[in-house]
């Protein structure tokens, strides 16, 4: 269940808000009853916020019944400040590392615990991902969230390393390990993965600064990682053009969700 709401007290807005949070990666797709369980609300009291939010288009009712996030949520989201500032100017250096390795290419930022998708480059001959863009994935399972999770505050380490869920046999779940790992992140400026996330999938990321704050991460999934140095210095090149584009053009709350 995503959320309890039925408590005495409980504002429609709060309601109206556990409805549209039941929504998630493993759930795009919910009947009414399913909704109103995962946001702890009668089915009446459901199903009268969701003709409510389907009239305003925050939802939509598909042919078999079931509801969806509407686009006016999406159009909406498009203009948070993440989104027009970070990546409308990584979006030509995407590009370039896109035509230059062929590779899926991320652009992430931490949200919380997670890796937040902001944007995602593929083509026919890219390694299939489970990454979407708006998507979010485990910190400690991807390169881009080794990267961010190496840079964040301790306080998100440390809870991030006390529940390391294994999604691959190859998943890294020991927190010792993975505190090496991150701390060779940092002296190397680069992470990796080999089917940490997906089976068949290697990652490796970079960081992207605005001067000396890192605020995304940049990284390509391929095969392998037999040809690092080249992808490396592709990857290096496109952060480091998006960083410099961060710090010439977009003041600091420009780049924050």
């Amino acid at each position: 269940m995503a959320g309890n709401t039925s408590t005495p007290g409980a504002t429609v807005t709060s309601r109206a808000l556990a409805l549209l949070g039941a929504f998630d990666e493993r759930h795009p797709r919910l009947t009414l009853t399913q909704l109103a369980e995962r946001a702890g609300l009668p089915v009446p009291t459901a199903h009268r916020l969701i003709g409510e939010l389907v009239a305003w288009g925050a939802l939509s009712r598909t042919e078999t019944g079931c509801y969806v996030v509407g686009r006016r949520l999406w159009d909406l989201g498009l203009l948070a400040p993440v989104q027009t500032g970070l990546r409308e100017l990584a979006s030509p250096y995407l590009h370039d590392l896109y035509g230059a390795t062929l590779a899926t290419v991320h652009l992430s930022v931490r949200d919380g615990l997670d890796v937040l998708y902001l944007d995602r480059l593929a083509g026919h001959a890219s390694v299939p991902v489970v990454s979407s863009v708006g998507s979010r994935l485990p910190l400690h399972a991807t390169g881009v969230g080794k990267v961010l999770l190496a840079h964040a505050p301790p306080e998100v380490q440390q809870a991030v390393l006390a529940d390391l869920t294994r999604i691959t046999p190859y998943t890294i779940t020991q927190p010792g390990l993975l505190r090496r790992q991150l701390a060779r992140v940092l002296r190397e400026g680069h992470a990796t993965t080999s089917e940490e996330m997906s089976l068949g999938a290697c990652s490796l990321a970079v960081p992207i600064r605005r001067g000396p704050d890192v605020v995304a991460a940049l990284g390509i999934v391929v095969p392998s990682l037999k040809d690092r140095s080249k992808l490396l210095g592709a990857l290096q090149v496109a952060a480091h053009g998006v960083g410099r584009e961060l710090a010439r053009t977009l003041p600091p709350s420009g780049i924050s969700g």
